[in-house]
């Protein structure tokens, strides 16, 4: 018995770390809160939504809790409009294209959503967001996402967008009490099809992949 159990702790003790390891890069319930109570205050001319892959299935957890927390946002004045960031990265839909699609169907106005499709990782969304907003004439922006994106962002937010960029985590408290009001609409997705998709895998190699979420791909002298 205890032989069988020594086989499989390294990987317990791997699961155990990673865990661990997730809880640590994200924001807590308590910090989150702290973050969304500073930003309700303000009120930003453009808040980044980062981008989330989608399949013909309907769209996940994770991007139907970003897309109603950005709603939540623009329904209490916090976001006077909406940049949703992503390209076609891992599906052939860019995933700006679909965020926006659902945006509008559950009520926030076409004319204050917007789309930025050239993204493919966490770091790009803020920047080329920041740089789309900025020839628009705004530069008063903030990042909504959810508490483990967030924290990884905060830095990179701070040193490459600018201090007073917002930082808005998803409060997960704040969804519950919408959700029997969050409905799971029915979109043209086919709308949002990159028609020439190539996998993400198949073009950049794992380093450059790395390199592309620590932000070092990024022409920073391109602005």
């Amino acid at each position: 018995m205890f032989k069988n159990m020594r086989k499989y702790l390294p990987t317990v003790l791997f699961l155990l770390a990673a865990i661990i390891l997730l809880n640590a890069c994200s924001f807590s319930a308590k910090t989150s809160e702290s973050y969304y109570k500073k930003a309700s205050s303000k009120s930003y001319d453009m808040v980044a939504v980062p981008g989330v892959p989608f399949t013909e299935t309907g769209w996940d957890s994770t991007m139907k809790a970003r897309v109603y927390w950005s709603k939540h946002l623009f329904d209490k004045g916090i976001a006077k409009n909406i940049m949703y960031s992503g390209s076609s990265v891992y599906s052939p839909y860019y995933e700006a294209e679909i965020m926006a699609l659902y945006a509008v169907a559950i009520g926030i106005p076409k004319e204050n959503v917007f789309t930025e499709t050239k993204a493919e990782h966490s770091t790009e969304n803020l920047h080329y967001v920041f740089q789309k907003s900025k020839k628009m004439g705004y530069t008063n922006i903030a990042l909504a996402t959810d508490p483990f994106q967030a924290k990884q962002l905060r830095r990179f937010a701070r040193l490459r967008i600018g201090e007073n960029t917002g930082i808005i985590p998803i409060v997960f408290d704040t969804l519950r009490i919408m959700q029997p009001f969050m409905t799971d609409p029915q979109i043209d997705y086919k709308k949002a099809l990159n028609k020439d998709f190539v996998h993400i895998k198949s073009r950049e190699s794992f380093w450059k992949r790395l390199r592309g979420t620590m932000g070092k791909n990024i022409d920073y002298n391109a602005y």
